[in-house]
């Protein structure tokens, strides 16, 4: 599934690089990351534990490639695993006032039990006014058994830079849904079946520096989870703390 995926995007985004114009040469970025816990959307990937993590991202023409690997701290959630790799590979290019993204991405888990490894598509769309941008997400891991069905995550969110200060404020709601095939795994990606997350940020920018304090949480609902052995916690609202520094 995560190459047929892989080849999907890769296809798309050489299509989209033919019949574009001249881009500039390639730029890349290196950077680390501590976190208090590694969460996305909504649901702590790390066991509710710190975690440090490491990325690098570059940009050849209109095509865009990145890596980035986290520490999950033997979080049950994905079956013991000790890190995650998420590759990625994809294409932004600007229609009108909109910035429209195209993206892959692979999840590859580490000395975890079980089939872990699954693969989504994510589909972007943004538009800046002021010092605001706006971004619209649907993410779609098609059915694989590692997630225990297929999953659809949609997000609307929106960035704010304080002028002449050294603060962004980041806002964001998400809605994931999909399917369930029974074994259990579902609960890795949609515990106790379809859940809204939401996140509230204030970002301390001082380049290569940047120190995040936000406030996340769910409305998932624990007496809806089936029995599996991933588990299913750390998913309610709480307040975390990043650190992150580019090179």
């Amino acid at each position: 599934m995560i190459d047929r995926i892989w080849f999907g995007a890769a296809s798309a985004v050489l299509a989209m690089q033919a019949g574009s114009q001249a881009y500039a040469q390639s730029a890349t970025v290196v950077a680390v990351e501590a976190t208090t816990d590694e969460t996305r959307r909504g649901l702590s990937w790390s066991g509710g534990k710190a975690s440090v993590s490491g990325d690098i991202s570059t940009r050849i023409g209109p095509v865009e490639a990145s890596a980035r690997v986290a520490a999950l701290r033997e979080a049950a959630r994905h079956g013991d695993s000790d890190a995650v790799a998420d590759l990625s590979l994809g294409t932004r290019f600007d229609v009108s006032a909109l910035t429209l993204g195209l993206k892959a991405t692979g999840y590859v888990f580490a000395g975890g039990r079980g089939p872990l490894n699954y693969a989504e598509v994510l589909g972007s769309a943004g538009y800046t006014y002021g010092p605001v941008q706006f971004e619209l997400v649907a993410a779609y891991a098609p059915e694989q058994s590692a997630i225990g069905g297929d999953n659809l995550y949609l997000r609307a969110e929106a960035i704010a830079g304080i002028p002449s200060t050294p603060f962004t404020v980041v806002a964001a709601l998400g809605r994931s849904s999909g399917s369930d095939d029974g074994s259990g795994r579902s609960n890795r990606v949609r515990p106790g079946g379809d859940y809204s997350d939401w996140r509230l940020g204030v970002d301390y920018v001082r380049r290569p520096l940047v120190l995040t304090v936000e406030y996340v949480g769910t409305d998932t609902n624990d007496d809806a989870i089936l029995p599996g052995r991933y588990d299913a916690r750390h998913d309610g609202d709480r307040v975390l703390g990043r650190v992150r520094y580019a090179f």
